[in-house]
């Protein structure tokens, strides 16, 4: 039987074999990457284990339309505050 990863250490290779060319994250439904999740770890959540990792802040998620994008922690792009919505606004 082989070893298999660790659920970090799967999503970590995902983000980057699976990433497009110019994007630092994947997207988890467009990219495949739930139904390989769910292939590797038998029926396991993918949901429950990205929420869980990005709570120990070992990977990013952005809500998008149709899912969530997932990024490393050292990728991820900043959210900007509302205060630099209010200055770009002039206000």
């Amino acid at each position: 039987m082989t070893d298999k990863v660790s659920h970090e250490e799967f999503v970590r290779r995902a983000i980057v074999s699976l990433r497009k060319e110019g994007y630092k994250g994947i997207h988890t439904v467009f990219s495949g990457f739930n139904d390989a999740f769910k292939r590797y770890f038998a029926g396991e959540n993918p949901v429950e284990v990205t929420k869980r990792l990005a709570d120990e802040g070992k990977i990013v998620l952005r809500p998008v339309r149709g899912g969530v994008m997932i990024y490393l922690p050292e990728e991820a792009p900043q959210r900007s505050s509302g205060d630099d919505a209010l200055k770009k606004m002039g206000l």
